[in-house]
């Protein structure tokens, strides 16, 4: 892509719907005594997320709804990003459904959005997203890595009827623009 643009989703009319599929940023290991779904953000978590953010903000992408994980680290990366984006905090709708589950379980909550929602961020883990997104669209991602983004735009009017899509970009913090 030309000067690291991200090629915009066509959401001129209500025949199409956008996905975005966001992963934790890396998470840090430090502290053995905590469960898995209370691990904060290490150091490279902590900066990757704004700037994930950042490149998001720059091509004036922001959702009309995110829902993600509320285990620790996906709130951090979350939180992060919509400071970035310009999106309220108390808008994000926390699911406990997002904490590692299957495809199964992530379409369910994708095909439950209100369809005046053009486009859904989905912030989660692996290795559902993932899966998620190779079940969705015919251009595989070997792994979504940690604050990567995926864009995937469905040619639909409701997300109950989103069945397979687009790659749109994917977009993570080591990504060389070209």
């Amino acid at each position: 892509m030309p000067d690291g643009a991200y090629p915009l989703p066509n959401n001129s009319d209500d025949m199409s719907k956008t996905l975005y599929l966001v992963r934790h940023a890396k998470s840090s290991w430090k502290d053995t005594s905590l469960v898995d779904y209370d691990r904060p953000l290490n150091k490279r978590g902590k900066r990757d997320a704004p700037e994930m953010g950042k490149r998001l903000a720059t091509k004036n992408i922001r959702p009309d709804l995110i829902i993600s994980s509320p285990a620790k680290r996906a709130k951090l990366t979350i939180e992060a990003i919509a400071a970035e984006i310009d999106y309220a905090e108390s808008q994000i709708r926390w699911k406990e459904e997002l904490y590692h589950v299957d495809v199964k379980t992530l379409l369910e909550q994708i095909r439950s959005v209100e369809n005046q929602n053009r486009s859904l961020m989905l912030v989660g883990h692996n290795p559902g997203l993932t899966d998620l997104q190779n079940y969705l669209c015919q251009e595989a991602i070997e792994n979504i890595v940690t604050t990567g983004i995926a864009c995937i735009q469905f040619e639909v009017a409701e997300w109950a009827n989103v069945r397979s899509g687009q790659l749109q970009w994917y977009d993570y913090p080591k990504k060389e623009e070209k």
